[in-house]
This record gives structure tokens, C-alpha cells and sequence, in this order.
């Protein structure tokens, strides 16, 4: 069976959310806990973030018609819906566009690993750090949470939907990071190796492009060709940062 394929592809991270600052400030404190009270599906983006969409938004909206998304595909946690809908009222499409919300695409779960810091992991799940040790951080499932290849799998099956409803048709996906790396990873048949040296290059910037456009000379069905990867030019201005974690090595990488 020929596999179908939208015409483009976009693939964002969220804007800056309020979990990234928390994040950041534990690691500079040298914390065990990341402070967030909230489940992290509630996590709201910080006021930067929303700038940051905002600016997104209206950076597709200077762009011709047929360079923006007809589709708009979002995980169900607030920060990538917020994102979506900021870019939406920013002009990036068409004002009355749906967010479509899919669960496939909602952040890795990182399960008893949830909240705690590179420290706190070694300190608190030290049989944990030695699993990811030994199996590494592809493989490594969490008790409660998942491996990344837990979120290829699902991927898998969301690519194969965007296939069936939006063959065509350009595509919008507001997610995450480990989604981003993964979706990634199955578009260009990677292996283990490649994709940990993709994320070994530094982090998803909030609000970051990662692009793919069909091209039928791409095998005897055609494919999707990376177009740009990581691209946060369009969020950087007078009122949005541009952001993304600093590299932190969660025991042990």
C-alpha cells in the first residue's frame, strides 16, 4: 500500500512554560525537586512563552498563504494547547482553524522519575540512575513512565492518521521535546545511535521549527525530506526570548 504523506510538516515545541523556569532554577540551586505544584499536564507557559508563540504566530502569518498550516494538530498538555492557540490568534492560520488535540502526542512520562532533578534521581532512585546507566536512555522505562521507544510507538500510529485525514495537506504539530527527537527519528529511519547523537547536540528551543516537505523522488512512493531543524529565528524579537534548557546529563547519560 502507498503511504500517504501531508505536503509539509511542521513540528514545534512548546513555548516557554512555567515548568522550564522551575526547571532551570533547581538545577542552578542544585535541588533534588523541580518546585511545580501543578501535574505537569497543567504546567502553563510563562509570560515569555507566550510572547514566544505570539511571535511564532505572527511570523507564519507574513508568509504567503500556501506557506501555512491548513492542520493543526496539538498534545492535550495546557503548555503545547496554549501555544497552538496563541499562534492561531497571531494570525499563523486561518482564525478559525480547530486545535485538534491528540494524546499521542502528549509529553514522555517519566513516571516515579517525575519532578526530580539529575540529584534527587541518584539520591532518591539510585536503582533507577543504575537501569539508565546500563540500558541508556533510549531503552530505560521508569517504573510508571515510559521508554522513548514507548513514544515512538505511539508516534508511529499518529503519523500513520496524519497520513489518512491530511495526505496533501500542510500540518502543524504543537508538542514536545522527546516528541519532536522521536518523530524525527521515525521520519528519516534512524537508529538508536543517531537519533541520542541528534539530542547530544544540544536541546529543542522553545518555539523552535523543525520543518518536512514531501518530495516524490524520495523513494518509489516519495518521502519527507527534513527541510530545517531546531529553528528559533522566528520567536527571537523585542518581546519574545528565544529559549531552551541548558544541557543537564540526567544520571547517568
Amino acid at each position: 500500500m502507498t503511504k500517504a504523506w501531508p505536503a509539509r510538516l511542521w513540528i514545534i515545541r512548546h513555548g516557554e512554560s512555567a515548568g522550564n523556569v522551575a526547571r532551570a532554577a533547581a538545577y542552578a540551586g542544585g535541588a533534588e525537586r523541580i518546585e511545580l505544584t501543578l501535574r505537569d499536564m497543567d504546567v502553563p507557559l510563562s509570560a515569555n512563552g507566550r510572547d514566544q508563540a505570539t511571535a511564532l504566530g505572527r511570523w507564519f502569518a507574513a508568509q504567503p498563504a500556501d506557506e501555512r498550516p491548513q492542520v493543526l494538530l496539538a498534545s492535550p498538555y495546557l503548555r503545547a494547547l496554549d501555544t497552538a492557540r496563541l499562534f492561531r490568534d497571531a494570525g499563523g492560520c486561518d482564525a478559525d482553524e480547530p486545535v485538534c488535540i491528540d494524546e499521542r502526542l502528549r509529553e514522555k512520562e517519566f513516571g516515579i522519575l517525575d519532578g526530580l532533578t539529575t540529584l534527587g534521581i541518584a539520591r532518591h532512585e539510585p536503582q533507577q540512575a543504575e537501569l539508565r546507566r546500563s540500558l541508556g536512555k533510549f531503552y530505560h522505562r521508569p517504573p510508571g513512565g515510559e521508554s522513548w521507544c514507548d513514544v515512538i510507538l505511539r508516534l508511529r500510529s499518529l503519523l500513520d492518521t496524519v497520513g489518512l485525514h491530511h495526505a496533501g495537506r500542510p500540518v502543524m504539530i504543537f508538542a514536545h521535546q522527546v516528541v519532536v527527537l522521536c518523530l524525527r527519528y521515525i521520519l528519516e529511519e534512524m537508529d538508536e545511535g543517531d537519533i541520542l547523537a541528534v539530542d547530544r547536540a544540544g536541546n529543542i528551543g522553545n518555539c523552535a521549527i523543525t520543518e518536512y516537505r514531501f518530495d516524490p523522488r524520495v523513494g518509489p512512493d516519495g518521502g519527507m525530506v527534513l527541510a530545517r531543524f531546531n529553528a528559533t529565528a522566528a520567536v527571537a524579537g523585542d518581546e519574545a526570548q528565544a529559549t531552551a534548557e541548558p544541557r543537564r546529563r540526567v544520571p547517568p547519560a
